[in-house]
C-alpha cells in the first residue's frame, strides 16, 4: 500500500474525520500524550516535551520502579510537579471523543495518558494502559487516594512521601513505571476492542513506546487513521494521514 498524502489543513482534517466516523460502526481511538498538550500537559518527546527539560535525573530514570523504591522523596517531588496537572481541563479532542461515544460512533478509547481527561470529558469505556494519577494505592491495605490527596500531603513530613492514614503503609501511584508490566486486564480489554474494530484512529502518539505501540498489530479492520503533528514509524500503513494539531482536527 502506498503512503497516504498527509492532510495538513485543519478544516479538511475535520471533514475527513467526521466522514470516517460516520462510515464506520466499530471505531476505536488509540491516543498518547499529544492528545493532552492542548490542555497544557507537556508531552515527552517533542521539542518542548519532558525529555528535553533539565532535571536532577533523567525523566526516564525518575519514572522507573527502581527509582521509586530507592528515592521516594525525589520521585514524589517529580510526580507532584510534573505528572499531576490539577488545573488541566479536557480539550476539544477529549470532548469530541466523548460525544462520539455517546452517539454510538466510538467503541472505546485506548490511552497511554495518565491524566484522566478522557473520563473528565465524559468518556465511559477507557482503557488506561499506563494507569492514572487519580488512583494512588496503599501497598499494605489497598486504600485508594486521589491526586488532590497526594498534592495536599506535600509538606506533611520532612520528605513529602505520603503514607496511608489508615495503616501507615506506603502509597504508590497506580501508574505503570518503567520496569513494570502493563495491567493484564486492561491490556486484554484494549486488544479485544482493537481486534474487533473496523476503524482505528490513532492520535497524538509517536508510536515508539512499546508494548503500547505494538497494539496496532491487532487491528484487522478497514481503515487506519493516524493523526499526529510529527511523522510516526507507522505512517506508511495509514489509509488516512493527518498532520495537524489534534484538538483542531477534532473540532467538528
Amino acid at each position: 500500500m502506498s503512503a497516504a498524502t498527509a492532510i495538513t489543513n485543519p478544516a479538511e482534517a475535520q471533514r475527513t474525520l467526521a466522514t470516517t466516523f460516520d462510515q464506520h460502526r466499530r471505531t476505536v481511538f488509540f491516543g498518547g500524550a499529544g492528545v493532552s498538550t492542548a490542555s497544557g500537559i507537556p508531552d515527552f518527546r517533542s521539542v518542548d516535551g519532558l525529555y528535553h527539560q533539565h532535571f536532577s535525573y533523567p525523566p526516564e530514570t525518575m519514572l522507573s520502579h527502581t527509582f521509586f523504591i530507592a528515592h521516594p522523596a525525589e520521585f514524589f517531588t517529580f510526580y507532584r510537579e510534573r505528572m499531576i496537572a490539577p488545573d488541566a481541563r479536557p480539550n476539544q479532542a477529549h470532548i469530541k471523543l466523548a460525544e462520539l461515544e455517546r452517539v454510538g460512533r466510538l467503541t472505546s478509547v485506548v490511552t497511554q495518558n495518565i491524566d484522566g481527561l478522557h473520563q473528565a470529558a465524559g468518556s465511559k469505556r477507557v482503557w488506561e494502559l499506563h494507569g492514572s494519577v487519580h488512583r494512588n494505592v496503599c501497598q499494605k491495605c489497598g486504600a485508594v487516594y486521589d491526586a488532590a490527596w497526594i498534592l495536599a500531603r506535600e509538606h506533611e513530613n520532612e520528605q513529602g512521601v505520603p503514607a496511608c492514614p489508615a495503616c501507615g503503609g506506603a502509597i504508590k501511584p497506580d501508574v505503570v513505571l518503567y520496569e513494570e508490566p502493563l495491567d493484564e486486564d486492561v491490556l486484554l480489554g484494549a486488544v479485544k476492542d482493537i481486534s474487533a474494530a473496523d476503524c482505528l484512529v490513532v492520535g497524538g502518539t509517536s508510536l515508539v513506546v512499546y508494548p503500547a505501540a505494538g497494539l496496532l498489530q491487532y487491528f484487522q479492520g478497514d481503515t487506519l487513521v493516524i493523526v499526529n503533528r510529527d511523522p510516526t514509524p507507522q505512517d506508511s500503513r495509514a489509509d488516512v494521514l493527518i498532520s495537524c494539531d489534534i484538538a483542531q482536527a477534532f473540532a467538528f
